[in-house]
């Protein structure tokens, strides 16, 4: 689920202190795109697809641990509307509730990618940086 500032802003990774722009800005070797609709042209031009595992909860704040009452998003919109390749998870938290709601009925594995928010203090930006290299190699399968 999107950080409260994510959702007040209504776009992903709205945060100031979430890495997410910088490390992917980083490995696509461009500056991170700053406002809402560079961060969408950004998105659109490297091909990636963002979308919530979660459609609606209960949450206190921002806090993963305070997550209840999930209803999941129905990801076959979007997999039935564009050519995904792999599905990344951004954190623990996504990766077990992808597992828990959207696996059976998509049947996609998907990779738990290090999450890039500030909370987890155990992962400096190098290391989110050679771990998120993993996604460049998704990127490339539709590239000459």
């Amino acid at each position: 689920m999107p950080s409260r500032q994510s959702r007040g802003n209504g776009f992903y990774y709205g945060h100031p202190q979430n890495r997410f722009w910088i490390i992917l800005a980083g490995l696509l070797t461009e500056l991170p795109p700053a406002g809402t609709a560079a961060k969408r042209e950004f998105l659109l031009r490297h091909r990636i697809a963002l979308w919530d595992v979660i459609a609606s909860c209960k949450i206190t704040g921002s806090g993963d641990a305070s997550i209840r009452d999930v209803a999941a998003n129905d990801l076959n919109r979007i997999l039935s509307a564009a050519p995904i390749r792999q599905i990344f998870c951004n954190g623990a938290k996504a990766y077990a509730l992808y597992n828990r709601y959207c696996l059976g009925q998509i049947g996609k594995e998907a990779v738990q990618l290090p999450s890039t928010s500030s909370a987890n203090a155990a992962f400096t930006s190098e290391r989110l940086a050679a771990a998120w290299q993993t996604i460049l190699d998704a990127l490339q399968l539709d590239r000459p």
